[in-house]
């Protein structure tokens, strides 16, 4: 299936911290992944995995048990998908670093996100949950220990004193963690290659990084997920890289979740664009010069952030990918593939997938999701700033104070209650569809983002026209009230 691809490893990057699949999810999604051309996964477990012990508070409230772990390994050997954890080690690490417990290993006080690479305890750390990991991953060759992004290093109290010292630096500090982490991983499993995301590597001087040994421990993932990915920087980066001392590269595309925080269905021409150059960088060096490729499906841009595109919505764009990858573009043969293998009638590649398309394990969520991010913001929208009723005889002006005239009522209220029973439909089998694939949490966080404040402005509506349509009762009359006393 690999002959005309230079990636001969291709694996789908699983973020789990945010919107983590249920193992029955995966169960249906693997055997796709295989059909398209994957041959791996990049497990990115974050608080999802079941850390125990000391390190037990990590787990997320529907972490996977060890059982469900195990049956991942082995729904995956069964689709000849090779696993390859990650464990984040010193940037990104806002998962571990937000707990008081471990509060005190922050390079900076007020901000999780960075581990302080001074205190002996934060190699402990990490090094107990490497630990745990490579546990239940006893046949792993690989292990990703992250190290992208390290945010405020350098800035810390112990490192201001540190940085003082003549020939310390920045780049000396990172090197230095990265190498403590590796060999801590080779220490604990020898045959192991811990493989680094590498934008902390890239203006590192080559004399500092050839001299530092980590090219010996670790393999560099080059990550872009540009549209317009500079293919001659790239290949200049990588023969850096080689002239450093490192033996092995690998790169690191997207088909999802690299396009916008809160981007809720792929851009999949702009991810098409991205694999297109990578192939362009693979092809100007000699046959297997990078190991392989990791499709990155971000779920969050951080721990903190919001949901971006659910692994179901992007399907078609993982689909389209592999297949660009395999087939060295993306023809009219491929695209065929694609729509054969995921039902779909008409793959299109400027807007996202229509309604109703699909066959695929999540197509229908796909399809809803599609529904609610084109037009449920856009009709209410265009209800209450564009319905010449609601503009000119029910404006915030007169919700407030409660004014009407009784005929409008008779105009807006019927079409506000459709727009509304339309919607709360819709959403009902978006709800029911988010339940079989995610975990109760995710399923509340991702409507209470995008469907729930359109549906309460149109809910506010009705709630001020009820108020306004119910005459007040009229006042008692004392005379009456008199009258009536015995």
């Amino acid at each position: 299936m690999s002959g005309s691809t230079p990636f001969k490893m291709r694996l789908v990057h699983l973020d789990l911290k945010g919107a983590p699949p249920k193992v029955s999810y995966l169960s249906e999604i693997f055997p796709l992944f295989r059909a398209l051309g994957a041959n791996g996964l990049l497990i990115e477990y974050e608080d999802m995995f079941p850390y125990d012990g000391s390190l037990r508070l990590l787990r997320a409230k529907y972490a996977y048990s060890p059982s469900e772990i195990k049956e991942i390994l082995h729904l995956a050997g069964l689709n000849e998908l090779e696993v390859i954890p990650l464990v984040q080690t010193f940037g990104h690490m806002e998962f571990v670093l937000k707990h008081a417990a471990f509060a005190h290993l922050r390079e900076v006080g007020p901000f999780p996100c960075t581990l302080n690479p001074h205190e002996a305890e934060s190699l402990a750390l990490v090094g107990a949950m490497i630990d745990q990991v490579l546990e239940l991953h006893p046949g792993a060759r690989w292990l990703h220990v992250g190290c992208d992004e390290v945010y405020y290093l350098g800035e810390g109290e112990a490192s201001r004193r540190w940085l003082q010292q003549e020939q310390n630096s920045t780049g000396k500090l990172c090197l230095s963690h990265m190498r403590a982490v590796a060999s801590r991983v080779q220490a604990r499993r020898p045959s192991m290659t811990p493989l680094v995301w590498d934008d902390m590597l890239r203006d590192l001087p080559e004399d500092q990084l050839a001299a530092s040994g980590v090219s010996q421990l670790v393999e560099p993932v080059l990550w872009d997920y540009a549209a317009d990915l500079d293919v001659h920087s790239k290949v200049l980066l990588m023969q850096k890289y080689w002239r450093c001392g490192f033996p092995r590269l690998w790169a690191a595309s997207a088909f999802k979740g690299a396009t916008g925080p809160s981007q809720a269905v792929p851009p999949i021409k702009h991810h098409l664009r991205n694999h297109v150059q990578w192939l362009q960088v693979a092809g100007s060096r000699p046959t297997d010069s990078l190991q392989g490729i990791i499709l990155t499906g971000w779920q969050r841009y951080d721990h903190f952030s919001v949901l971006c595109e659910l692994l179901p919505a992007g399907v078609p764009s993982l689909a389209a990918c592999l297949q660009l990858l395999l087939r060295g573009g993306f023809d009219g043969d491929a695209k065929a593939k694609v729509e054969n293998l995921l039902g779909i009638s008409n793959l299109e590649m400027m807007d996202p997938v229509r309604e109703g398309a699909g066959s695929f394990p999540g197509s229908n969520i796909l399809a809803l999701v599609t529904q609610v991010s084109l037009h449920l913001r856009s009709s209410v929208d265009a209800l209450l700033e564009g319905n010449t009723y609601i503009t000119g005889w029910f404006s915030p002006y007169h919700r407030r104070r409660k004014l009407i005239h009784p005929v409008m009522v008779q105009h807006i209220q019927p079409t506000a209650l459709s727009l509304l029973a339309q919607w709360s439909t819709l959403v009902q089998e978006l709800e029911a569809a988010l339940q079989l694939a995610f975990y109760p949490d995710a399923v509340e966080e991702w409507l209470e983002e995008n469907v729930h404040p359109s549906l309460q402005r149109l809910q506010a509506l009705l709630q001020d026209l009820s108020e306004v349509a119910t005459p007040p009762p009229p006042p008692t009359s004392p005379g009456r009230d008199a009258a009536q006393d015995p």
